[in-house]
């Protein structure tokens, strides 16, 4: 049985409120009846509880992470962050993965607010805003990843996806390419609609048609993206060239082309979202746009850290630029 704030007491000889006290760095305690209680509670192994910390005003020093898919390296990689930075303020990170579950994604917010964090970082498609204008009701700090809501006065921290996607359709463009696919995860999401319309974007501004029918639905996995691309090759007129919203289901279509029996980057170039480290695995080596990860994951725990101290009262929308790099997935097209 866990020892308690009555056990410590007994066994140090003092008063319950002389050990809360100690614990909450309050009152006026000399320091060796202190160093007594902290050496009692050490050997009894007591830990406060931070769910009483947070009943009496206290902080709990937790942040809550959900998270959609914590097995794209995408996420991960912001995990890592937000985890890293939350340390570096003395915040412990409680991760929750929804896997693209609404319902989830609802339980896991409800039990972050059970358990009293400081606040919530979000890199889920939040689909109820009504539940997050509970939380905000009820004074929990709130920052967006990847997305925002314009309903919601919260913090947001994202790239600027409509100028990724032109980066991806205007390189292919200048590639020489016309007949240019789009792989997205799903079209409920504004990150992955900003992406294509940028791409379409530097389609039109190169005169190109955007056939709608070369935009693929290619789910949330590699084998769903391969899936998808397999289909658009049974097009007649096949593209040459596809721009992936992201790196998971840009190598999907690298598999299915790999399939098929062609060639790449010859007669198909491939552009993903994201730089995850799976874009230097995959051969050949994924041409991507890179999204600033850590700085994503820094920006949103700086600016939910300075709200949970009242540092700060306005709201802010940081977004950050993307950045093309090239590798060797992509190539001028050739008839």
């Amino acid at each position: 049985m866990k020892p308690t704030i009555y056990d410590v007491a007994q066994a140090a000889g003092v008063s319950i409120a002389t050990v809360s006290k100690v614990i909450n760095a309050t009152g006026r305690i000399s320091d060796k009846t202190r160093k007594h209680v902290h050496s009692v509670m050490e050997q009894l192994k007591y830990q406060p509880s931070m769910v009483a910390a947070a009943l009496t005003g206290k902080s709990t020093y937790t942040i809550g992470l959900t998270l959609p898919d914590l097995a794209n390296p995408f996420f991960a990689e912001i995990a890592r962050s937000v985890e890293d930075r939350g340390h570096e303020h003395g915040f412990s990170v409680f991760i929750c993965n929804t896997d693209n579950d609404p319902d989830k994604e609802v339980k896991y917010l409800s039990l972050l607010s059970q358990k009293r964090v400081d606040g919530i970082i979000s890199a889920t498609r939040i689909q109820n805003d009504q539940f997050l204008k509970k939380l905000i009701q009820q004074n929990i700090p709130i920052a967006l990843i990847t997305g925002e809501m314009p309903t919601l006065a919260v913090d947001t921290v994202m790239v600027d996806d409509y100028l990724g996607g032109f980066q991806a359709g205007n390189h292919l463009v200048e590639l020489g390419h016309k007949r240019i696919a789009i792989l997205v995860e799903d079209m409920d999401n504004m990150s992955n609609r900003e992406r294509i319309r940028g791409c379409k974007q530097a389609l039109c501004q190169a005169g190109l048609d955007v056939e709608e029918r070369l935009i693929a639905t290619g789910g949330f996995s590699v084998e769903s993206g391969q899936q998808a691309m397999s289909q658009l090759f049974k097009l007649e007129d096949r593209p040459s060239a596809v721009f992936a919203c992201n790196d998971l289901l840009a190598i999907g279509a690298i598999r299915a082309a790999r399939v098929a029996g062609m060639q790449l980057p010859s007669e198909l170039s491939v552009v993903g979202f994201d730089n995850t480290i799976l874009a230097t695995l995959i051969d050949p080596p994924l041409t991507t746009i890179a999204q600033p990860i850590q700085e994503i994951g820094r920006r949103a725990v700086d600016l939910l850290v300075q709200e949970i101290k009242g540092e700060k009262v306005l709201k802010q929308r940081v977004v950050l630029l993307p950045e093309l790099v090239l590798r060797n997935s992509s190539a001028s097209y050739s008839d």
